[in-house]
Order: C-alpha cells, then structure tokens, then sequence
C-alpha cells in the first residue's frame, strides 16, 4: 500500500486485487443468494426460479451459492479482521453519527482504514453468514436431512429467513454508504482512492501511510515505445 503522488492529484491505494476479486465474489454471491432465497421464500417470487433455469436448479443451487459465500468471505475476513477491532475512537466517533450523516465531519475524531459504522457492518455480516450457513446445513435436505428433527429443521428455516432479512438490510446500508460518501466506489473499482478524500473520511489511516512513504510517479521518465536494442 501507497501513498502516490501523480499528474494533478493525489492517490492513496487502499485495497490490492486480490482484495477486491474477493469482494465481488462475496457480493455476487450474495445477490444470487438473495434472489434464489426469495424464489423459494414465497409463492409470488417463484418467477425468479427462472433465472436459474427452474425450481429444481434454484433449490439445487442455492446452497452451493451459500458454499461459495462463506468460503470467499472467510477469506475476506482473515484480510481485514485486523483493521475491524473496535477501539475508544469508534465509540467517540459513533456518539458523533449525526454529523458524519450530515457531512460535519471536523468535529469527529480520526479514524484508522474503517469508522465505527463500517465495523459494525463487518462484525454483523460475520454473525448473519454463521447463522445463515449454520441454519442453511439444517435445512439441507439432500445431505443432511436425517440429521435434523422435523423440529429442528422448522426452527433452521425460520432463523434462516429472519438472518437473510437481516442481511438485505445490512447490505443495503452497505451499498447506500457505498455511493452516499461520494469516491468511496473507486476503492473497489480501482484499488485506490483520493488523498483529499482519506483525510477527510479516514485521517488516521492516511497518516500511517504517509509514513510508510510517498511514491511520486510524476519523477518516473517516460517509456520510449517501439525503440528497439541499438545494433
């Protein structure tokens, strides 16, 4: 990671590609969840069966979808556990919510890579995947339908469906904040964001890659294309 200094502006990187892949499978995952999910739910979403080639396929994929999701978030989570520790600076910083919300963010104290909001989201997508792939297994009748009572298995589908509420909710808060702070996308899309806009969101942070050095790109000379070796 890197804070670079290029023609016009300032960049800070913030999320290597490896980071990033893992995000988009999570999130791709968890929209073809969503929408298998509801095809099952209810009579009136069946029709999104189709989208999956049927009902068969839908009940037959779903699960694997779920598979794909907790393996790719698992990854996710030993990449960014470490920056998700709650600490007295995101208690200060929730108690000042309202302002952040409002774009007053002076009076907010300096936060590292996430804000207190940002970990909540984190450790509560951790607990829903648990519970949704915990109750998932109970419900999983191909595999493991004899290993679950009748009762047990009623309970697994109703605190799997209250989880993946949950869940929609806590994505959409995700995806609202995504677009709500203004150049917070391109950290997903480019693996990088402005310097203006890591001191103003996430001072902390910028500070300790400062520290780590500055790479100013505007001094690397420009490339001699289609000269070849002198004979």
């Amino acid at each position: 990671m890197a804070v670079r200094r290029e023609e016009g502006r300032t960049t800070v990187d913030r999320y290597p590609g490896r980071v990033r892949v893992n995000h988009w499978v999570t999130a791709i995952s968890l929209i073809l969840l969503a929408l298998s999910g509801a095809a099952l739910f209810h009579p009136s979403l069946f029709f999104l069966s189709g989208l999956f080639g049927g009902g068969s396929n839908t009940r037959a994929l779903h699960p694997w979808i779920g598979v794909v999701l907790l393996a790719s978030f698992a990854i996710l989570f030993v990449q960014m556990v470490r920056y998700n520790f709650w600490t007295k600076a995101d208690t200060k910083w929730m108690s000042h919510i309202g302002e952040a919300m409002s774009g007053r963010e002076e009076n907010l104290p300096e936060v590292g890579k996430y804000n207190g909001a940002q970990k909540i989201v984190f450790w509560l997508m951790t607990l829903l995947i648990l519970v949704l792939f915990g109750t998932g297994i109970m419900i999983w009748y191909e595999y493991f339908g004899a290993s679950f009572t009748i009762e047990q298995q009623r309970v697994g589908h109703i605190l799997h469906a209250l989880a993946a509420v949950a869940m929609l909710l806590v994505v959409i808060i995700h995806i609202y904040a995504g677009f709500y702070v203004r150049g917070t996308i391109s950290a997903m899309t480019e693996g990088k964001v402005t310097g203006g806009w890591a001191f103003r969101h996430h001072r902390l942070w910028l500070r300790q890659e400062a520290r780590e050095g500055v790479i100013d790109e505007r001094q690397v000379p420009p490339r001699h294309h289609g000269v070849g070796p002198a004979e």
